[in-house]
């Protein structure tokens, strides 16, 4: 895929329209990075003129902060924000609400101040603004979708409609768990409990996820966060229901319906 650096961008004298920042998950995170390539597939067709930064990114220092690690968040923010404040950058795009929240909420008291989207909140813009026009009749015409809300989209950001009306342009059937919005369930990775062992307990909180989302009789599980994708597909696996449901990101949806 053609993907241009922003060391590329200004080499040719120009400034991108919007930094997409990639992420871990979506950089090496073989499941992930389908996402990373549909939504920049999405750039693309639109004409957005984008940029990463490559290999200057690093992690924005979410699971350590989390962990409780302040130190080592400290120091790979004030990295991010040298590299990202250099190249003048304004604005940023991401897939990962952990990413989002982060880049959007804590890093302009370290001197990194951005206006920070989420892709959801981008792609219900740019529908709205007919710039993407998804084909009649798709995929997903009348399949029953559940979208799953990322704590750090809906609690902590309160972005609960974008993704949503996403999913209604797609003249599908949004069926919602019994627990959504300001209600819904953790996946279970946010916090960095993605990155160590389960506590003492009768079940995982993957699993009764995974329970809510296959009472609804949806065919596809919709979710906006490369954390809560993993741990709804391992639910889904763990129930055997890979045949019958697929959980695809919200990029993944619409660059399958353009």
């Amino acid at each position: 895929m053609n993907v241009p650096t922003i060391q590329e961008f200004l080499a040719a004298g120009k400034t991108p329209e919007v930094l997409f920042w990639v992420g871990c998950a979506g950089s090496f995170d073989a499941r992930a990075q389908k996402i990373t390539k549909a939504f920049a597939e999405i750039l693309n067709h639109v004409g957005i003129e984008y940029a990463i930064l490559g290999k200057e990114e690093a992690c924005t220092g979410d699971p350590a902060r989390r962990a409780g690690n302040e130190f080592l968040f400290q120091m790979m923010a004030y990295q991010n924000i040298q590299i990202l404040n250099g190249y003048g950058i304004k604005k940023i795009v991401t897939t990962c609400p952990h990413c989002f929240n982060t880049l959007k909420n804590e890093y302009p008291e370290l001197g990194g101040n951005y206006e920070v989207i989420h892709h959801t909140t981008l792609l219900q813009e740019l529908i709205d603004q007919g710039r993407i026009i998804l084909k009649e009749g798709g995929t997903f015409k009348g399949k029953k979708i559940s979208f799953h809300d990322s704590c750090y989209l809906g609690r902590a950001n309160n972005i609960y409609e974008a993704p949503r009306k996403v999913l209604e342009a797609l003249d599908a059937d949004l069926v919602e768990m019994k627990r959504c919005r300001t209600n819904g369930l953790c996946c279970g990775a946010g916090g960095a409990q993605m990155f160590k062992e389960d506590e003492p307990g009768n079940t995982r909180i993957n699993f009764e996820r995974t329970d809510e989302a296959i009472t609804t009789g949806a065919q596809y599980i919709a979710s906006a966060c490369p954390f809560c994708n993993t741990m709804l597909t391992d639910g889904v696996k763990n129930r055997e229901k890979e045949e019958d449901i697929k959980v695809l990101d919200i990029a993944e949806i619409v660059a399958g319906s353009l």
